[in-house]
């Protein structure tokens, strides 16, 4: 079974900080859980969200319904106050209302010797107490949050969630919780995974521009940057942040950026010089709805075929999807390793959805384990930097370590100089397309789950989740179908894909308005005609509404 429990308030209230405080204490105590924000773009007020479902076995998405309501406004209440799951119940930071749990939170912290700013550990109290949970792994969760500062803090915020569950004492156990088993694992989210996959790869050098969503990955890497070792640089634009990337490729160390669409449209040049110059810069693209700023705070998978065009010119690049933490960890390293082993740009795509996404998973590995760079050790003496080779990839070396390195963004002849001979510029494009054909050697195929059926749900990154959960409803309800996830996006080999949807119905399920990955796998010759469950509100799937829409119960 699982639970469902949503905070809502105002912006700058504490709603993510409860949510977090929770989610972790959760885990603690031996559940699943699967954390999920909803943000306005604003600094204060609003309606924020944040739900925490918790399960006694894998939860992998959001959902609709709540168990327990917690609001922490009027607004908060009015908004959400109809998403409460049949018998559910809502605690209110305020005076009686009618159907719910009045507790003004505020005050009581004010009575436990805390202030006003220790309101959410009032209401996490007061969540254990009716989830009927002993308070062990809550306290555990506040000493560790206010470890850094003085001990009386930790023990006044205890004191504050002993009140909380004191004024509720009488509805314990109100709401049901699933069996707690024993804690596994640790909580991160998906821009802490993306991050710490490239820390461990190996990236020295970070220049970005804050982005959201994609600040998560950034922030977490200046904040790992001692112990890995990583520059990271706070570029005054997009365009500062790729070209400083160009720039660090060019000398020899991996490194990488993190951007959205509107930020990732002002590095289309800086994208192209990457292409001209073969360098492996890596590109964290974390997608929100748009155009222009759209929703900035939202989320979407519009960007696809952005990314997969961006830039003037025709010059290879890879694109990766990850859909859940354990690929987002797997899909970050590929990325390095495929823009390194074929000396061109890769790029990551999440959106606010994943990057913002907590879950209890099993530990990941830490350990620097440096990608290979593709360098030459000993560059002959008669080293040329774009060489024509066989399979487009030309010889690596460092400047300064001997031969002279020499680029140019204008075309250029093999060992590096201008050139305006149409001839050797055929010869050198040629030679950078021929990289394709052995990326697509390369090709990551896209997973079944839980094996091939009938009727294929054919998704990519961040709707794995959902989506896996819709096929479990989907086929507990008798119906023959799966999942097909795509964790690569580009390119797409299209030979290898179609028998694996041949003769089966395909709908395709994307958080777009067009769906984009349809139209690749058609531009690629895998699939013809298909069917599409499409979201484009800002806000991710969940699995139910999914299995509803497959269902035909709602209109596609």
């Amino acid at each position: 079974m699982d639970t469902n429990i949503r905070i809502c308030g105002e912006a700058g209230q504490g709603v993510q900080t409860t949510g977090d405080l929770l989610t972790h204490a959760l885990a603690a105590a031996g559940l699943h859980v699967c954390a999920t924000q909803g943000y306005m773009s604003r600094i204060r007020g609003g309606v924020n969200s944040f739900d925490v479902r918790i399960g006694d076995a894998e939860v992998l998405g959001a959902r609709v319904p709540a168990e327990l309501l917690v609001v922490f406004t009027r607004e908060a209440l009015d908004n959400c106050r109809s998403s409460v799951a049949e018998g559910g119940l809502v605690l209110f930071d305020g005076q009686a209302d009618d159907g719910v749990i009045a507790l003004e939170m505020a005050k009581a912290a004010a009575a436990a010797g805390g202030s006003a700013l220790m309101a959410n550990a009032v209401a996490a109290g007061a969540v254990y107490a009716l989830l009927g949970l002993d308070l062990g792994s809550l306290r555990a969760a506040l000493s560790k949050q206010f470890a850094k500062k003085d001990e009386s803090v930790a023990r006044t915020n205890i004191a504050c969630a002993e009140k909380g569950a004191e004024l509720v004492a009488a509805r314990r156990g109100a709401v049901k919780c699933p069996k707690p088993g024993q804690p596994f694992g640790a909580v991160v989210s998906g821009s802490e995974t993306v991050g710490l996959a490239a820390a461990v790869a190996g990236v020295k050098v970070v220049s970005s521009y804050p982005m959201t969503p994609s600040t998560g990955v950034f922030t977490w890497l200046a904040g790992a940057a001692d112990r890995y070792g990583i520059v990271v640089e706070q570029a005054e634009d997009e365009i500062a942040a790729i070209n400083m990337v160009c720039g660090a490729t060019y000398a020899g160390v991996p490194a990488m950026t993190t951007t959205s669409g509107g930020g990732f449209a002002l590095m289309a040049e800086g994208l192209s010089l990457a292409g001209m110059c073969e360098l492996p810069a890596v590109i964290l693209l974390s997608q929100r709805p748009a155009p222009a700023t759209g929703l900035p705070t939202r989320t979407g998978q519009e960007d696809l075929l952005f990314a997969a065009h961006a830039g003037h010119g025709e010059f290879p690049r890879a694109i990766f999807a990850p859909g859940s933490l354990a690929q987002a960890y797997d899909l970050t390293r590929r990325a390095f390793e495929t823009a390194h082993r074929w000396q061109t740009p890769a790029m990551i795509l999440i959106d606010q959805f994943l990057a913002d996404l907590q879950r209890n998973v099993a530990p990941m590995d830490e350990t620097l384990r440096p990608i290979d760079r593709g360098l030459l050790d000993v560059p002959p003496a008669d080293y040329r930097r774009y060489a024509v080779t066989k399979n487009g990839v030309s010889p690596r070396a460092i400047p300064g370590a001997g031969p002279f390195v020499i680029t140019d963004s204008d075309e250029h002849t093999a060992d590096g100089h201008l050139t305006e001979d149409l001839a050797v510029r055929v010869e050198q494009q040629d030679k950078r397309l021929r990289k394709c054909k052995g990326m697509l050697a390369e090709f990551l195929l896209p997973e079944f789950y839980p094996a091939p059926a009938a009727e294929v749900l054919a998704c990519w990154g961040s709707t794995w989740g959902p989506c896996r959960e819709a096929v479990d409803l989907l086929r507990a309800a008798g119906r023959d179908v799966c999942m097909l996830h795509f964790g690569q996006v580009w390119p797409i080999d299209g030979r290898r894909v179609k028998p694996m949807v041949a003769g089966r119905k395909v709908t395709m399920v994307e958080g777009n308005a067009t769906a984009q990955l349809g139209s690749v796998l058609k531009g690629a010759g895998a699939l013809g005609r298909f069917k599409a469950i499409l979201r484009y509100d800002g806000l991710p799937f969940t699995g139910p509404e999914i299995a509803e829409r497959a269902a035909g119960r709602v209109k596609s």
